[in-house]
């Protein structure tokens, strides 16, 4: 009822100090498991590697100021925090929710986001996101029950279905992990695809669009369960204090040699 895999993964994205277009990912999933589980795995987990990397490290003077070094960034239980109050405060309104497209717009001018007129309402809740909370988390930090217009894949929040089961970990400003407990209704999953076809039609190249055979494979029957993904680049980056990811990469994407 558990699986898991270590692999490569490749995006065709730009490159900075955090991306390169092929990173390591892992990714698992349980069966009759839900978030809130996800969260306690991701947490022993990280906790884990940090304890391995510290022996690692040593007495060594390799990044002496790395997160890993420090027992007190890792005492559990980690901080939980909500996605909607937490940004709500940080735009400085009782409900962002409640916000049409044109307040969102303004708020993303605000904080000069480009072309901010042009994105979607998901896309422009992500990058307020990303500016007034995300940005601003130092230590390990769970952010909890994503809005469901922002986590297409994600099972409805028991008790406020406009809200899912959904968390993601942060530490240093960075995403660590995202998870959820995985939607496994085909019908509920088919409208979500269809509101993210006509998110791209108009224009978002990040929306998705209807994937007919994950569709047909859940119709055959999938059970509850939770999934989980860790970029290990970025993870490792984290722990070690590591200032670029092709530090942290065995072959990393290069620009060719002028001679």
């Amino acid at each position: 009822d558990r699986v898991y895999e270590i692999g490569h993964d490749f995006r065709n994205e730009g490159i900075d100090r955090t991306h390169n277009p092929e990173f390591t990912m892992l990714e698992f999933y349980q069966a009759y498991a839900d978030y809130s589980e996800m969260m306690d795995v991701v947490e022993s987990l990280l906790i884990a590697a940090a304890t391995a990397v510290r022996t690692a490290l040593g007495g060594t003077d390799v990044a002496v100021d790395a997160p890993a070094r420090n027992e007190a960034v890792f005492a559990g239980p980690f901080p939980r925090i909500e996605w909607v109050p937490a940004l709500s405060v940080g735009v400085g309104v009782p409900n962002v929710m409640a916000l049409d497209h044109g307040q969102l717009i303004k708020a993303a001018e605000q904080i000069n986001v480009p072309k901010a007129n042009t994105l979607s309402r998901p896309k422009l809740l992500d990058e307020l996101f990303q500016h007034h909370v995300e940005s601003k988390i130092d230590r390990p930090t769970f952010v909890i029950d994503y809005p469901l217009e922002l986590s297409p894949l994600a099972k409805p929040k028991r008790g406020n279905p406009e809200l899912t089961e959904r968390f993601e970990l942060f530490a240093k400003g960075k995403e660590m992990a995202n998870a959820f407990s995985e939607l496994n209704d085909p019908i509920d999953q088919r409208g979500r695809f269809d509101a993210q076809a006509t998110l791209r039609a108009a224009g978002d190249e990040e929306a998705t669009g209807v994937d007919e055979d994950y569709l047909r494979a859940m119709e055959y029957g999938m059970p509850p369960m939770g999934g989980v993904g860790i970029g290990l680049d970025r993870l490792f980056m984290y722990l070690t204090a590591t200032a670029h990811i092709r530090d942290a990469i065995l072959f990393p994407t290069m620009r060719p040699e002028i001679f």
